[in-house]
């Protein structure tokens, strides 16, 4: 039976979901995969914790349980490289200036031959065609379902499943919650900042809901999915976007007498100048696909040469389903 040991970087929310379905999930790995999938090690900015025959429960759970308190800089690279882990799982903030963390980490996971799962976008955003490069230099893999969209699967089915045709296009509603303050805004005639506050109240936006109501986190999916799928070199700044913000009452009331709905898309289209890519704010109508997909619900659409027009609708939004994402990378990696 092939050992595999994880490491875990960026242990908040999402990364202690991921721990809790490692564990759940220990005994059916080792009956399907024949794979002793252990957790051996988990960080965050402040520190580590790490046991190379694996951590128990009590322990990984009583260190992200202990307060973010830094007394001295924690170096995470060297960490990861004293861990000798097999598959590194990123699950950090996102920093779509600089990469932040997760860009060091994913580096050095490459370096030394470990494969790499990651969540958060910041690294992919700042550098997907470098990480890509280099995890194909080291005979390693290179896993984003967590980073593109979670539970609602994108680049699998790009990459995979759309695998025997030519991808002309793909539109899609990749945030959850800009499409709840939408549907609010539409179905019960809220204002913008009724409705942020109202997804704030449920925990569905943020404190600061800027990154997803600004249209940086369908950006960020979009520029990502352009890069990874399309084989494009898109930076963040080529995807012009809009904000839900731009939309007022007004507007509300105009498109329901026009019997239009409106939507948050992010878009990927082939032109004769190559890959186009944008996020806008859309009012379709009632027949187009994407008029019956409300609240958190997600959904992408793409256009085919030969296999026609596809539509996947659904995929929750929340820690849990970002970290079942994530595993699925990882039965992809231990099933090879």
């Amino acid at each position: 039976m092939k050992r595999w040991n994880i490491v875990i970087t960026g242990f908040g929310s999402v990364g202690k979901q991921v721990a809790r379905l490692l564990d759940k999930r220990h005994a059916y790995y080792k009956e399907k995969y024949k794979a002793d999938v252990r957790l051996v090690g988990v960080a965050r900015s402040a520190g580590g914790c790490f046991h190379p025959d694996g951590l128990s429960v009590p322990q990984w759970e009583d260190f992200g349980a202990q307060r973010q308190i830094t007394e001295s800089p924690f170096d995470g690279a060297a960490f990861l490289s004293d861990s000798n882990a097999d598959i590194l799982i990123e699950a950090g903030p996102t920093d779509i200036q600089t990469g932040g963390s997760g860009l060091v980490y994913i580096r050095q996971a490459f370096v030394q031959g470990m494969h790499a799962i990651t969540i958060s976008k910041g690294a992919l955003v700042v550098d997907y065609a470098g990480l890509s490069k280099l995890a194909k230099q080291n005979n390693v893999m290179l896993k984003i379902s967590g980073a593109t969209a979670a539970a609602l699967p994108t680049i699998d089915l790009l990459q995979y499943n759309l695998a025997g045709c030519e991808v002309w296009a793909i539109e899609g509603i990749f945030t959850g919650t800009t499409n709840y303050v939408l549907t609010r805004m539409m179905e019960d005639g809220l204002s913008h900042e009724e409705a942020i506050r109202d997804a704030q109240k449920l925990g569905i936006a943020e404190p600061d809901p800027s990154y997803d109501i600004d249209g940086w986190d369908t950006a960020c999916k979009v520029t990502i999915l352009a890069n990874a799928a399309f084989g494009a070199s898109l930076q963040l700044q080529d995807v012009p976007k809009m904000s839900v913000r731009d939309v007022s009452t007004d507007h509300i009331s105009l498109w329901k007498q026009q019997g239009k709905i409106p939507k948050l898309i992010g878009s990927i289209r082939k032109t004769d100048n190559g890959i186009a890519a944008s996020v806008e704010l859309q009012a379709i109508d009632t027949a187009h696909p994407f008029a019956h997909v409300t609240g958190t619900t997600k959904a992408i659409r793409v256009e085919t040469d030969v296999m026609g027009d596809l539509l996947v609708v659904g995929g929750k939004s929340d820690p849990v389903a970002a970290a079942a994402a994530a595993l699925k990378d990882l039965e992809h990696i231990i099933s090879r």
